[in-house]
């Protein structure tokens, strides 16, 4: 779909939908970490869910996603390397970092997308886009100075996350626009493609089997189960409304809804799951975070406009 041509109303339910989704899967995943550490195994679990679900649901002629092709699976390998790695690696890091600071981490994400635009000879973005997600990382490095709890293994993982996830971004928004792939085909060979390095790592890195039989032994708790179920089903959500927003409006839009829906769930994460202490840097760099995406979405909203109203 021409990203000119979407109907503002999908471009607006894209972003919604994957900015409620992002929130809710940071708080389930981080519930589930506490309890259970075996992240690679989680992952590998939400990606086997994925793939089954889709493909039930194109069996059943649910959904029109197209058979697997051998040619596009080949396309789509840097695609599923670049989203594990980015989820894997802040599954990692959700141990060590309170979900504040990692939401302001992963803030930082928007200001490499454009970045790495630099690189693929992306259509150059006005001043008042390039100056408001600048104030927006701005915001997050002053919050981020407020955590006494530092952590460094925590901070690292994060910081790979973010490479990863903009290089997953761009990827994604690039297939979707070159070879046509609705989002829901994406995900399915993002899963596909995914499950043999997950499993291979699983096994590598010790996790199998002990994090089964800890899952096992996990599942007889009503809390566990009810939040372990909650992260596949939401996983599968998550995927899908990314790569939607991702394809629909693009990779830097669906950053910047990321850092947008931060700003809740940062103020959530003070008080949910063990919370953390309320510093001032904190409050200044998440109001400087919040202007910077009010300033970014009234940039983006005005460039769409100047385009929809040139001649074709």
């Amino acid at each position: 779909m021409d990203k000119d041509t979407t109907p503002p109303y999908l471009s607006l339910f894209a972003a919604l939908s994957y900015g409620i989704a992002s929130m809710a899967m940071v708080f389930i995943n981080k519930a589930v970490i506490m309890e259970y550490a075996y992240s690679m195994t989680l992952l590998t679990l939400q990606q086997l869910a994925t793939a089954l679900l889709i493909h039930f649901g194109r069996v059943m002629g649910w959904t029109r996603a197209k058979a697997l092709n051998v040619d596009t699976a080949k396309k789509l390998v840097l695609v599923s390397l670049f989203y594990n790695g980015n989820v894997a690696f802040a599954l990692a890091s959700l141990k060590g970092v309170n979900i504040p600071m990692y939401i302001a981490i992963k803030r930082l994400t928007p200001l490499a997308v454009l970045i790495a635009g630099l690189f693929y000879k992306k259509g150059k973005h006005s001043k008042q886009v390039i100056l408001s997600v600048s104030l927006t990382a701005a915001g997050v490095m002053i919050a981020a100075l407020g955590d006494f709890s530092f952590d460094l293994l925590g901070y690292t993982m994060a910081l790979i996350s973010v490479f990863f996830q903009t290089m997953y971004l761009v990827l994604v928004e690039r297939s979707g626009a070159e070879d046509g792939l609705s989002s829901i085909e994406i995900m399915f060979y993002n899963s596909l493609l995914s499950l043999p390095f997950l499993v291979f790592l699983i096994i590598v890195t010790g996790e199998f089997p002990s994090s089964l039989s800890l899952l096992y032994a996990k599942s007889a708790s009503v809390y566990f189960f009810v939040m372990f179920v909650l992260s596949l089903v939401m996983g599968i959500i998550l995927n899908y409304t990314m790569f939607l927003c991702t394809i629909v409006n693009s990779a830097l839009t669906t950053t910047i809804v990321g850092v947008l829906k931060g700003v809740g769930s940062t103020t959530l994460g003070f008080f949910l799951l063990g919370g953390v202490q309320v510093h001032f840097l904190n409050v200044s760099g998440l109001v400087i975070n919040t202007l910077g995406g009010l300033w970014y979405s009234l940039a983006k909203y005005q460039e769409k406009m100047r385009r929809t109203a040139i001649p074709k």
